[in-house]
């Protein structure tokens, strides 16, 4: 076992704060799935893609299409997501953050800041 000494400390405080955020008032409870659709979500919207749900459903190779489409639904009604048909093809629903996703990311964010060795 790793004693306290061998332990990243740096990593340590960042697995407190991020705990500490998700259990800020205002912020839904995320599960680890969840967290991982939202993760796999940020990298393609910080690169400028849209991501439709079929994509997010084929796209993560650990979880099963229907597991990841339940959980864009929860994560919808968490608030952390919302859905906008395309504009040519109503049949295509790209998945948009919202204002929570963002708060939630910078919030996130901020505990990388926190963590880092002054």
């Amino acid at each position: 076992m790793a004693s306290k000494k061998t332990l990243p400390l740096a990593y340590v405080k960042f697995l407190n704060l991020v705990q500490a955020v998700r259990q800020l008032p205002g912020l839904p409870e995320i599960d680890l799935v969840e967290d991982q659709i939202l993760g796999f979500l940020a990298r393609a919207w910080y690169a400028g893609q849209k991501v439709t749900v079929v994509e997010a459903m084929n796209s993560l190779p650990d979880l099963s299409p229907s597991t990841v489409q339940r959980r864009l639904k929860s994560l919808r009604t968490k608030g952390m997501l919302d859905l906008q048909a395309d504009e040519f093809d109503s049949r295509y629903k790209y998945i948009e953050s919202t204002d929570l996703t963002t708060r939630y990311f910078a919030a996130l964010g901020q505990c990388i800041q926190k963590a880092q060795p002054r």
